[in-house]
């Protein structure tokens, strides 16, 4: 079950895909886009990561930060962030398997990998809103990451 909006997004630490560590307090003091996506490299997640990278410049002016998740390796992050020219965070969920994803809410135990979910989180780390697919064969939308960080008050 996703995460409730009104509630503190869970504590993470994980690392990106250069090993860099970030942590859930790295995303106070601005809005976020939590992106939890099931799997690299697949035609659907290169679609809306490809979406959020092309127009990354709406989601800067509205003084928000994205990082992505994955419970794939730092490795394929790297590989699929390089390939594809992302300048965001792709973090790996890698071990223990999904942790952050499964506090999340995000986690499919189906398929041992995250859900197609984002968390809008205000300055304080608050969910502002949930923007789930409903189906891992279903793209999420830019635009509903744009209207869900209008709505937030500056």
């Amino acid at each position: 079950m996703t995460l409730e909006i009104g509630t503190t997004a869970p504590p993470f630490e994980l690392i990106d895909q250069e090993r860099n560590p970030v942590t859930n307090e790295d995303l106070r003091g601005q809005k976020s886009v939590v992106v939890f996506i099931p799997f690299p490299f697949s035609a659907i997640c290169e679609f809306e990561l490809c979406a959020i990278r092309d127009r990354l410049a709406a989601l800067n002016e509205l003084k928000a930060k994205v990082v992505v998740i994955t419970v794939d390796t730092h490795f394929t992050n790297q590989k699929w962030s390089s390939d594809n020219g992302f300048e965001f965070p792709v973090l790996s969920d890698y071990w223990p398997h999904g942790e952050t994803a499964k506090a999340y809410g995000a986690f499919n135990e189906k398929v041992g990998a995250a859900n197609r979910v984002s968390y809008i989180l205000d300055e304080d780390g608050v969910v502002r809103d949930v923007i789930d697919s409903g189906s891992l064969g279903t793209p999420r939308e830019f635009d509903d990451y744009v209207a869900a960080l209008e709505a937030i008050a500056s």
